[in-house]
């Protein structure tokens, strides 16, 4: 075959996906379904007070299945974290991981899995397909609307000795089974609503943009990007209203299958060396770079751009290219604003000094291969100096 004609493959990966309200309850049935004999429960504190790991257990006690819960997970899940949960899931003996929780505990339980699966530290699998071989089968429940971890072949881990994250990238770190259920995000507080929301158009964006994108992701990145812009100030403002929270589930839920098989860029690339430098929350991370980042990228990838304007409710027809790209530009400040996401890089502990190693850590992130225009170390910096 020409290789030429290899650069137009596409593969698109996803899990078995049951969506809807009362999905968390199916846990036990879909466990059993696995003929598993013991369980680990990846979570953190903040679901545990919110009463959603009291339903899993319960519905994993009436499937007579057994259990160990690991909730000592962290924002930015950290190496440590994920070996501490591997060594507690081989000496329990589960086989099989269980995640419920944001994309915290989502992506530690996917680092468990890869070290139960694999010998070595879960630094080791750094990169694009690094994964020999497949963990314990995966069944995730997510509670926040934007980090589509449960649908996504990426795992961010926070490598400590480093002080940066890492993003291993795998068909191993798929979840088999995703049970996406929109009622668990009517407890998560607005700063996080605004946060995981703005992550969610920030995949989308990134996805439709990308360098791999093809005719599946474009399809469902642009349907993420119209349920963000209709529904997440309401979610914002009014957090009790279902519609505001199962468009914005179903957003998350779009925006996951699009940038796991088409990947991310720029936006991303930076978030992940700032987030892991800083222990920052990633989510405002990239809120804070989204729109600069579209300005450098809007000459690499204007007819896409444009669309997506459409898409956020702006009028495109008539316009000059330019005056387009500002009228983006302005759409998404005015919603990150109108969410409460107005802090400096200055504000969140960042010294000026550190700018050029953040901009080194970012050009060595994977995410960046797939941006629509290249950016070096400096460009990357000068983006940052934007938002300091």
């Amino acid at each position: 075959m020409d290789p030429s004609t290899l650069l137009c493959l596409r593969k698109f990966l996803v899990p078995e996906i049951v969506y809807g309200p009362g999905a968390l309850m199916l846990a036990g049935r879909h466990v059993a379904n696995f003929g598993a004999s013991k369980v680990l429960i990846v979570t953190d504190p903040g679901v545990i007070a919110a009463g959603w790991m009291e339903k899993v257990e319960a519905s994993l006690e009436d499937a007579g299945i057994a259990y160990r819960v690991f909730s000592a997970v962290s924002p930015n899940p950290k190496d440590h974290e994920v070996m501490a949960g591997a060594e507690i899931c081989r000496r329990q003996g589960c086989d099989l991981i269980l995640a419920v929780g944001g994309g915290s505990p989502m992506d530690c339980a996917k680092g468990i899995g890869v070290v139960v699966g694999n010998p070595g530290d879960v630094v080791d699998f750094e990169g694009v397909d690094a994964v020999p071989s497949p963990g314990p089968p995966l069944i995730f429940i997510p509670t926040t609307a934007g980090s589509s971890a449960d649908v996504s072949q990426f795992a961010i881990i926070t490598d400590t000795e480093r002080g940066g994250k890492i993003a291993i990238i795998s068909k191993m770190v798929i979840p088999d089974i995703a049970l996406v259920d929109p009622e668990t995000t009517l407890t998560v507080p607005s700063d996080l609503t605004a946060a995981t929301g703005m992550d969610a158009l920030c995949h989308a964006f990134e996805a439709y943009v990308s360098t791999a994108a093809s005719p599946l992701t474009d399809m469902a990145a642009r349907q993420a990007v119209r349920l963000v812009a209709d529904n997440l100030e309401g979610a914002y403002r009014e957090p009790a209203n279902m519609t505001f929270r199962e468009n914005m589930m179903m957003a998350s839920l779009m925006a996951g299958l699009a940038f796991s098989n088409a990947s991310l860029g720029l936006v991303h690339a930076m978030a992940h060396s700032l987030g892991g430098a800083k222990d920052l929350n990633h989510g405002e991370c990239n809120s804070l770079l989204l729109e600069k980042v579209v300005r450098f990228n809007f000459p690499a990838a204007s007819d896409k751009y444009i669309q997506l304007a459409g898409d956020m409710g702006l009028r495109t027809n008539g316009q000059e290219p330019g005056e387009t790209a500002a009228a983006l530009v302005d759409r998404i400040a005015s919603l990150r604003s109108s969410l409460g996401i107005t802090q400096r890089l200055r504000d969140m502990g960042v010294a000026l000094t550190e700018l050029p190693q953040l901009a080194e850590f970012a050009f060595q992130d994977p995410c960046l291969a797939t941006n629509p225009r290249q950016a070096q170390s400096d460009e990357i910096a000068s983006i940052f100096q934007e938002i300091y």
